[in-house]
């Protein structure tokens, strides 16, 4: 009697992944991370912590004491935050000479910073994302001048730039809104390192078998750009993004710290670091929390950049050793239960 065998040409799927669509799989990928997501809580316990005791659009927070609001001195100016037992006091964070409350300044800091944090991310990533596709998708003259634009922006130190940005910012602009249009005018020129990213990627993936059958198949510019190349680069685009993000609340420190950043009555968390410099030997507290939320902020970003990164890129994949060993030698697995079946009896 002779058999058929009928062998299929579908690819195989992974029995993890199947049945999944796109976001669910970059979803279980990220949830798998636990950096990520231990960042990811961090972060977001940060912002509610933040907005919720400051308050935000008008809104009155839970904390009694407002950022700009003198108080009489109590306890020395000293923090009032205890751990055992746990107690915060009228000043956990203590105050400064004028009587100000830290907790309250390190709240609004943190909101402002965070704000322009994300402002410059956007505008930034959105400037370098479009400079780079276009550039390295359709060459030539356009290539040329975008690249040439680029290169000037890119050899001005982006501190001096900032500066002055900052300075018109805070001459034209109304005080309350004045930190929001420094990260946007930041963000207008913090593009330059994406682009360049953004283009020698697209500059590789344009040239891919995928592309080519997307144009014989008919498919426009802007669908190849957007549903085929981009898609394929957004682990380069999430991981530059993020750290631009970092690189901009550190910037933003810089020119609070030297005066050309968010300015009085408003405050940040390079501000406060610039107020209370002289403080240090005697109220180092007044230094010590602003620093500890600039550098949780920064490792957080990074941490989910890193996340997100390996969740969207189809070519990150995690190694398992027990998977590879398993399919090196297809009884490996089996010869690795016995082992430690018999290992555990003899024990």
């Amino acid at each position: 009697m002779t058999t058929t065998s009928t062998i299929s040409t579908k690819p195989a799927v992974p029995e993890e992944k199947a049945g999944l669509s796109q976001g669910q799989i970059v979803r279980k990928r990220f949830m798998g991370n636990t950096a990520a997501l231990i960042s990811l809580a961090l972060f977001l316990l940060i912002l509610v912590l933040a907005y919720s005791a400051g308050g935000f659009f008008g809104l009155p927070g839970w904390w009694k004491y407002t950022y700009n609001e003198v108080n009489d001195l109590a306890n020395g100016g000293e923090p009032t935050l205890q751990l055992f037992p746990f107690s915060l006091g009228d000043h956990p964070f203590g105050q400064d000479r004028l009587g100000r409350d830290t907790f309250a300044q390190t709240m609004r800091g943190v909101q402002i910073s965070v704000a322009v944090m994300f402002i410059i991310g956007i505008v930034g990533g959105a400037i370098g994302v479009v400079v780079g596709a276009v550039s390295g998708f359709f060459r030539g003259r356009i290539e040329a001048v975008l690249m040439r634009l680029t290169d000037v922006v890119i050899v001005i130190p982006l501190i001096i730039l900032a500066a002055v940005l900052g300075q018109l910012a805070a001459r034209w602009i109304p005080a309350g809104i004045q930190p929001y249009f420094l990260g946007l005018f930041v963000g207008l020129v913090a593009w330059t390192g994406l682009a360049r990213l953004v283009r020698a990627e697209f500059l590789s993936l344009r040239e891919r078998e995928f592309v080519d059958a997307a144009r014989i198949a008919g498919a426009s510019n802007a669908r190849i750009i957007f549903k085929h190349i981009l898609p394929n680069a957004v682990g380069v685009i999430i991981v530059s993004v993020t750290l631009s993000m970092s690189a901009a609340i550190l910037l933003e420190t810089s020119l609070s710290y030297i005066g050309m950043g968010v300015k009085a009555p408003d405050v940040s968390l390079g501000s406060l670091i610039s107020q209370n410099q002289e403080a240090f030997s005697t109220r180092p507290w007044l230094f010590w929390w602003p620093g500890l939320f600039i550098v949780a902020i920064c490792l957080c970003i990074n941490f989910i950049g890193d996340g997100l990164r390996d969740a969207f890129d189809p070519r990150q994949k995690k190694f398992n050793v027990r998977k590879a060993g398993a399919a090196a030698a297809p009884d490996g697995g089996q010869r690795a239960a016995d082992y430690r079946t018999k290992k555990a009896s003899d024990g």
